[in-house]
């Protein structure tokens, strides 16, 4: 059971996908703080002061001036910044995810190329690749049709 394990994890594609879900877990991280440090200070600014990560809805009532207050206080909240945060994070790996596929699903078209139509055939007697037009084996003489 170990060895059929071993082969099962050194195949290529399963190697190929933890790769892929490590490069995925660190590209999270940079669209993260893409969203939380350089996109969302400026829309704050803009709707007057915002901190997204600080609106909340204070479900036990007491009005906590902010969202570290009421979680201190063990307070029930709704965090509805936070959640818009990790909306815009999504939608930005969502966007730049299917830019990427979009731009690998363009470069394997423009590597296919139509196959040219066969030059060569085999003798059906001694199997040497002849030119297709040939009506008799070079090698074997034998007599094509």
């Amino acid at each position: 059971m170990l060895k059929e394990f071993k082969e099962f994890a050194m195949r290529g594609n399963v190697v190929d996908m933890a790769v892929g879900v490590i490069i995925g877990g660190a590209f999270g991280k940079i669209v993260t703080s893409l969203i939380n440090d350089v996109i969302m200070p400026p829309i704050g600014l803009l709707l007057g002061q915002v901190n997204f990560t600080d609106l909340f809805l204070d479900l036990s009532g007491k009005g906590y001036p902010s969202l570290a207050a009421a979680q201190e206080a063990g307070a029930a909240t709704i965090n509805y910044g936070m959640f818009l945060n990790t909306i815009l994070d999504f939608v930005v790996v969502a966007l730049v995810i299917f830019l990427l596929v979009r731009q690998i699903n363009r470069m394997q078209k423009q590597e296919k190329t139509p196959l040219a139509a066969p030059t060569t055939k085999k003798c059906p007697y001694c199997c040497t690749e002849i030119p297709i037009e040939a009506t008799r084996c070079p090698h074997c003489t034998s007599e094509l049709h």
